[in-house]
């Protein structure tokens, strides 16, 4: 592990004032929360900043829900906000997303907001053995474009990067249109979740909009008929502490036996947490019928682009995006 400054601020103002970066590996001081990824990554050398920052007991960690929807600190914990009675009544895509994530020692101590900020699971970014990796070294090229690339995006890529995003909760938010609050020294604002995370393009590694000195204060969900009806799908390659090779979350609104508007967000193929507007819009005013699904889940795949190993995700996905649905309208 490579030697480093811990910082333990007095209050939040102190932390932010010492503009720490998340979330990127050119930045020399970085926040550290729950620190379940980051540990890892200074293990394995992968980050190698001067300072971290400690966030520990600065941020908030309640869990609030009422008319308008949840709101959840950025402190708070996996386990704690997938236990809650009123997130697994109302928000069951969240606590559902939550529980298939990790194991249980990593769930009671990540935070909600570090979950948001996790790294790629790319096997080319977490081996500081493969010199070509654009997330982790800019401008060094991306192995992973002529190499194994099954666990790798289909959506959203690059000719810079092609690595998927890690996070099961993100998707989960992104399909019921949370926002994050973004708390810095020059005060507060709210950026809708699916906006938060930046797409590749020629900088992959500038993964968010944060900004220097800036952390994520809260999570916001709005209370809406779709989030009581909505379920998270998440195909892996083993029951437990596996990250998604497709997942799928999808969020209902029911009209008698046909869905007047649906929410549809996926996970393992997206270099970012993917929204698909186009399925959105074409399962509107249909019923569950297999063939009306399997007709709206096909739009999913326009744009993908398989790199061979992970051409499977492209079928994939379209069959999780109907079963998902089918799963959410069948809820009462």
């Amino acid at each position: 592990m490579h030697p480093f400054t811990l910082e333990r601020p007095r209050d939040l103002a102190a932390a932010l004032a010492l503009r720490a970066q998340a979330g990127r590996n050119d930045a020399p001081a970085e926040y550290i929360a729950g620190g379940t990824d980051m540990v890892q990554l200074l293990q394995e050398h992968v980050r190698r900043p001067e300072r971290l920052v400690s966030l520990a007991g600065l941020l908030d960690d309640r869990i609030d829900v009422g008319p308008q929807g949840l709101r959840l600190g950025a402190a708070a914990t996996m386990a704690e906000v997938a236990a809650h009675p009123a997130v697994v009544e109302q928000f069951p895509v969240i606590s559902e997303a939550l529980l298939n994530s990790a194991s249980p020692q990593v769930r009671n101590q990540a935070t909600m907001g570090g979950n948001l900020l996790q790294r790629t699971r790319c096997p080319y970014f977490r081996d500081v053995g493969y010199a070509a990796c654009n997330k982790r070294a800019p401008g060094s090229g991306c192995a992973a474009i002529d190499g194994e690339n099954r666990w790798h995006a289909v959506l959203g890529t690059s000719e810079n990067c092609i690595a998927a995003n890690a996070s099961d909760l993100a998707v989960a938010l992104v399909a019921l249109d949370a926002a994050v609050e973004v708390r810095g020294a020059g005060g507060q604002r709210t950026v809708p979740l699916i906006d938060f995370h930046r797409l590749p393009d020629a900088t992959p590694h500038i993964e968010t909009v944060l900004e220097p000195g800036e952390v994520i204060a809260a999570i916001t969900v709005p209370a809406t008929p779709a989030a009581r009806r909505s379920h998270y799908l998440k195909v892996r390659d083993r029951a437990s502490f596996e990250f998604a090779v497709v997942s799928a979350a999808v969020a209902l609104e029911m009209d008698g036996a046909r869905i007047r508007q649906a929410r549809v967000a996926l996970g393992g193929v997206g270099t970012k947490p993917w929204r698909v507007p186009r399925v959105e819009a074409a399962l509107a005013g249909t019923s569950l019928d297999p063939a009306a699904l399997r007709s709206a889940a096909a739009l999913a795949a326009e744009g993908a682009e398989g790199r061979g190993h992970n051409d499977f995700k492209i079928e994939l996905m379209q069959r999780a995006i109907v079963r998902a649905v089918e799963t959410a309208g069948a809820r009462a």
